[in-house]
């Protein structure tokens, strides 16, 4: 089943394409989002059809930077009850620990993670957006729109104190390098890599100006009472560490389960209970990531391989025949899988 998202997600979706001068109702309709949705921030919509959405409308309007453009549009209030923790949090790192905890609240597709622990720039941590749908789906739009909320909603939190260093994305940068630059007014990292903002370390104990306490709770009392706690199955939990271990030398069941607090043991049962494997999550990660990085990245065969933490490029190759029975020059010429799932 796929994963659902409020509709304020795409607010500011319909204002704008009327501004380019564009009719957005025929878009609505092809991916059957019912326009009277859009003025409804409580209503739920498929994400898939949300990323198609915006992908349409991008290629439509001629915008390779739809995303971004959107999310002048947006502020904090997307997120409804959760905006209200937020802005009374004590400082930027408990802020953004909440997005990470309570953002299942706004949809169960879209996570946040933080690494403090080793982060690529020194003296930076690094604030990641994920995005959870099955099979293939084009999402460069959607992260797009997604980490430039989080950079607005972390420069609103953090005031002076916001220091961006860099930014990373996981696909090619369409709408030009500058574009990205220009918007976030950082560089733009040159190798793809998952959807990231770098920044200073200092900034995260930055107190959050007007913070009100009682506020902070009341709301966060609401989000327990209605929408509960998400901490995921542990398929999902696993997928994630693997998302962001792949490629690194220690990226076997005993150092995720490490990660996760867990015995490998402990962390064989549980994924036994829900019906699959380390190993076949892991492979499943490394399916649906070939062939994002295949058909939107201009990384090489050998680059994917390395990041995927393949031993050689033609381990890739011999992965991709069992996988899709294609060799990975075939998918980036745009032959088309049978088996995406």
């Amino acid at each position: 089943m796929d994963h659902l998202v409020r509709s304020s997600g795409l607010r500011g979706y319909g204002a704008m394409m009327l501004e380019m001068g564009y009719d957005p109702a025929p878009l609505l309709r092809r991916y059957h989002i019912p326009p009277d949705a859009l003025g409804r921030d409580e209503a739920l919509l498929s994400l898939r059809a949300a990323a198609h959405l915006l992908e349409a409308s991008a290629e439509l309007t001629g915008c390779p930077d739809f995303g971004l453009r959107l999310s002048r549009h947006q502020s904090i209030d997307v997120l409804g009850a959760l905006s209200i923790v937020l802005r009374n949090a004590p400082t930027v790192r408990d802020a953004l620990s909440d997005v990470a905890r309570y953002l299942h609240v706004h949809s169960r597709g879209i996570s946040v993670a933080l690494n403090e622990r080793k982060p690529v720039i020194r003296d930076t941590v690094e604030l990641s957006v994920e995005l959870h749908l099955s099979g293939y789906v084009n999402c460069r739009q959607v992260i797009d729109l997604c980490l430039a909320d989080a950079h607005h909603f972390t420069q609103l939190s953090a005031g002076g104190e916001y220091d961006l260093r860099a930014v990373s994305i996981p696909h090619d940068p369409s709408a030009g390098r500058a574009a990205y630059e220009r918007f976030f007014k950082a560089p733009l990292l040159p190798e793809p890599a998952r959807p990231t903002l770098h920044i200073a370390r200092a900034a995260f104990d930055a107190p959050v100006q007007g913070a009100n306490a009682t506020l902070r709770h009341i709301a966060e009392d609401y989000i327990f009472r209605h929408f509960g706690t998400d901490q995921g199955s542990m398929s999902e939990r696993v997928r994630q560490v693997l998302r962001q271990t792949l490629g690194a030398s220690a990226c076997d069941k005993n150092s995720v389960a490490a990660l996760l607090a867990l015995h490998p043991r402990t962390l064989q049962r549980r994924l036994a209970e829900e019906g699959t494997s380390f190993e076949v999550l892991k492979d499943e990660v490394r399916k649906h990531l070939t062939l994002y990085y295949l058909r939107d990245t201009g990384l090489t065969i050998g680059q994917i391989a390395l990041l995927l933490g393949f031993p050689a490029q033609s381990a890739l190759s011999r992965a991709c025949r069992q996988w899709f029975d294609l060799a990975p020059t075939s998918i980036r010429q745009g032959a088309s899988p049978e088996n995406l799932a």
